[in-house]
């Protein structure tokens, strides 16, 4: 018979007691479902609707801009000519052993380096300094010789023509001829390098724009003056420092004197034209012991720095200025490695100078810094023929010497040409007034000054290979290498650009993003009132390049 709670009895209740009591559990279960769908669905509704209000603000609403730069700046671009790596480990290894600094004691640049750059020009995988310079001006590959022009031979606008016409003040500041190379391509175009007479007059205003450059200091001054004139090699009677002075309004000063009297650029009438000696400023180990007569790198710099700053006090704009130490090139084609160690450390003097400009400075200015090529092949060590090598070379060899090569052979060429004589008297001579005292040791061989007395006309480099073996340090060229070279940067908006290794180029697209001037219509302008770039003058001197192949290294240095 069925059990009396059975469901199966007509009318019985089919749920136990216990039934019973999980039936309110059942129902709230099934509510908090309800209410977990209906949220899970609101929620996805919800989403969509905002990702779809997102796309459409990105589609019709313009990106929210970065904050605006500055609108007053400056910009100091350093160029250290022919100065490779190797250049830094000798200058910064000669200063801890000749000073008795600690090997962590480094140079001002090794606490800025910032990358590296690539140097081949567009004909050469080795650079020459117009190509090279051409490409931080124009921003643009140029074949060796070219100023400012490109591979086509038309003349392509530069970053300081540029920023002259955007209304920043500019300068440039260098220790060789100021219509050498590297300042040339900034501010003249030629379609060869050696064309100094034409790129002067371009450099005080002679050109289709008009003046690009506000102030000028260095050396090359027989370039400014006619041929007729004293201490003039131009080619013409054109006397440059006059019309400098009568067409274009420059100021002219040419001596220690009239540079002292600029009281360190707080006397400064702009534009200023200031050219200290017939070509080159001497190398730094001969000119601290001719202070009175030729200003240094850094005094330029730093009274050029002062000039700028207060010619733009009161302007929107700031200043470009552009500082070469262009004698570390010449001491590595002349591979004299105390010349070029002076260099170097007078080169990273200017830079340090520069950053405590910047530090005083109230208006944003950023350093960059880097070389157009490396010049000599320079090694820290040599092997000699018939021995094993020697690991280690020796400061103290460059740390005695007290004059260049350059200026030991120069004396010794004045004395032959007043004092000729029998090759033994004349080998007693250079021992005891150019070995001894100049280069600073006593052991010179018989059949070094031999080599000397008889041929006078190689006694530069002779001279320079002398102290080179003593030093322990090589070279594998009197010419220009390909090695990479150093950037070096105080930091600052869009540096970041030239950052680990980058074309040179790239150095000269950021020089004009920096400034953020445009280069093209100056371009189109030298094109269209048709700039002198010296076409008549390269189909008269055609023994040089040709399409821009053949350029000699010989007029580099």
């Amino acid at each position: 018979m069925p059990d009396e709670t059975s469901p199966l009895l007509p009318g019985g209740d089919a749920s136990t007691a216990e039934d019973r009591r999980q039936q309110p559990k059942v129902r709230n279960s099934r509510l908090r479902e309800l209410f977990f769908f209906t949220w899970a669905l609101l929620a996805t509704a919800g989403f969509i609707i905002i990702a779809v209000w997102f796309q459409h603000t990105e589609q019709t609403v313009p990106p929210a801009q970065p904050e605006s730069p500055p609108s007053k700046r400056n910009l100091v671009f350093m160029v250290s000519d022919g100065m490779g790596p190797a250049s830094l480990a000798l200058t910064r290894n000669y200063r801890q052993r000749t000073q008795g600094l600690d090997i962590s004691d480094t140079l001002t640049l090794d606490k800025h380096f910032w990358g590296s750059s690539r140097t081949r020009s567009d004909n050469s995988l080795v650079t020459d300094s117009a190509a090279g310079a051409t490409a931080f001006s124009c921003a643009h590959k140029s074949y060796n010789g070219a100023i400012s022009v490109l591979p086509d031979h038309t003349a392509c606008g530069s970053v300081m023509e540029a920023a002259k016409r955007a209304g920043y003040t500019t300068g440039l500041v260098v220790t060789t001829d100021i219509t050498d190379a590297t300042p040339a391509c900034f501010a003249s175009h030629a379609l060869r390098r050696d064309m100094q007479d034409l790129i002067a007059l371009q450099e005080i205003g002679d050109s289709v724009l008009g003046r690009s450059v506000d102030l000028m200091l260095g050396g090359g001054r027989c370039h400014f003056l006619p041929n007729s004139t004293e201490g003039g090699c131009r080619l013409d009677n054109i006397d440059v420092t006059k019309r400098a002075q009568k067409k274009h309004g420059w100021n002219y000063i040419d001596s220690r004197k009239g540079f002292d009297a600029l009281k360190g650029g707080n006397n400064v009438q702009l534009p200023l034209l200031g050219l200290f000696a017939p070509n080159d400023i001497p190398f730094e180990i001969d000119r601290r012991n001719m202070n009175d007569i030729y200003p240094s790198l850094s005094e330029m710099a730093t009274s050029a720095l002062r000039a700028l700053e207060k010619a733009t006090s009161d302007s929107d704009q700031g200043f470009f200025l552009m500082i070469e130490g262009s004698r570390i090139d010449h001491a590595g084609h002349f591979n004299d490695p105390a010349a070029q160690v002076h260099e170097v450390i007078e080169y990273d003097h200017t830079f340090q100078a520069v950053l405590d400009f910047i530090a005083q400075s109230e208006t944003e200015t950023v350093l960059v810094a880097t070389s157009d090529h490396e010049t000599g092949g320079l090694a820290t060590a040599i092997q000699e023929p018939g021995h094993l090598p020697v690991y280690d070379w020796y400061p103290q060899v460059l740390h005695r010497a007290n004059a260049s090569c350059e200026l030991l052979a120069a004396k010794l060429q004045q004395h032959v040409a007043a004092n000729w004589g029998e090759e033994g008297r004349l080998k007693t001579w250079i021992n005891k007034n150019l070995i001894i005292p100049g280069l600073g040791f006593t052991d010179a061989t018989d059949s070094e000054l031999t080599l000397l007395a008889r041929d006078t006309v190689s006694a530069r480099d002779t001279l320079a290979a002398m102290i080179s073996r003593r030093a322990h340090i090589g070279w594998s060229t009197h010419g220009h290498t390909a090695v990479d070279v150093n950037i070096y940067s105080s930091g600052g908006p869009g540096t970041d650009t030239i950052r680990g290794n980058v074309e040179n180029t790239d150095v000269g697209k950021f020089l004009r993003s920096y400034l953020d001037v445009d280069v093209e219509p100056i371009t189109k302008e030298l094109r269209e009132k048709g700039q002198d770039i010296g076409a008549g003058l390269a189909a008269v001197k055609v023994a040089g390049i040709a399409g821009g192949q053949g350029y000699h290294a010989a007029e580099e240095a």
